[in-house]
């Protein structure tokens, strides 16, 4: 999974979570950045700055891979910065890992930075089955968990978004990260129906036309959710109108068993 471009667009959408990660107070008027310094065209991962002189720059780099010489690169590039721009705040350094075992062991010339503070590390791993109302540490959850788990984190992130999409369409990213070989149906079935519509998947498949669209995407959460529904459920749905569909798809967030489809549809004969 290509971590870098993901998780630059998490800290640029969530600005707070770099500060939920080093178990520090948020602080306003921070803005997010990327800077390439020159020499070896370093990249960071990204820099907090603040106008605030008593504000310190905050310098992030993000770990899924082995590198031993991660300490010495990541300062390199620091000091390089500190070359060129000469900023007048302090500055502080986080090191994200996504594992403790991905950290090489810190030279003497760095574990004083660490042990001063000036160095902050930070394991995912550890964060990954916290109870959180953080709409940032759950997408760090559902990057970090296994395929079982990712369901209910979606469900779960889902039904805490204020529905404008924004929140969907980030699910939707890190998915098609995660999962680069999922199907157009894997994607949808990760989804409640209301939440589907948000996604670009299900939008592709709206635009094949409104009624046939929303019905090929329904038929398919239903599949997903609870096996093949059976040829006469299906032939049912396939006559709703676009409303019957809308009120399908809403009742599907109750259905637990195949039974409560099935008692659904009957319903709608009465």
């Amino acid at each position: 999974m290509k971590t870098d471009t993901l998780f630059y667009k998490l800290f640029a959408s969530f600005k707070s979570l770099i500060f939920e990660l080093i178990d520090r107070p948020f602080i306003e008027g921070y803005r997010f950045i990327s800077a390439e310094v020159k020499e070896k065209a370093f990249r960071f991962d990204g820099i907090f700055i603040s106008d605030a002189i008593e504000q310190p720059i905050i310098f992030l780099e993000v770990q899924f891979q082995p590198k031993p010489d991660f300490y010495w690169e990541f300062l390199a590039e620091i000091f390089i910065y500190l070359n060129q721009y000469r900023p007048k705040q302090d500055w502080k350094a986080v090191a994200i890992f996504a594992k403790y075992s991905l950290e090489p062991a810190p030279s003497i010339q760095h574990q004083e930075l660490i042990a001063s503070g000036r160095i902050v590390r930070v394991y995912l791993e550890d964060w990954t089955e916290r109870e959180t109302n953080s709409t940032g540490i759950s997408i760090i959850q559902l990057i970090l968990a296994p395929e079982p788990k990712v369901h209910d984190i979606v469900r779960k992130l889902t039904s805490q978004t204020d529905r404008d999409g924004k929140i969907v369409q980030f699910i939707e990213t890190v998915l098609v990260y995660k999962f680069p070989k999922l199907s157009r149906a894997e994607v949808e079935a990760m989804f409640t129906l209301s939440d589907l519509k948000q996604t670009r998947v299900y939008q592709e498949a709206f635009q094949e036309g409104e009624v046939s669209g929303e019905l090929r995407a329904l038929l398919r959460l239903l599949n997903r959710k609870f096996g093949q529904i059976g040829f006469e459920s299906s032939e049912q749905i396939a006559k709703f109108s676009i409303s019957q569909l809308d009120d399908l798809a809403e009742a599907i967030l109750d259905f637990n068993t195949l039974g409560d489809l099935t008692s659904w549809l009957q319903s709608q004969i009465l």
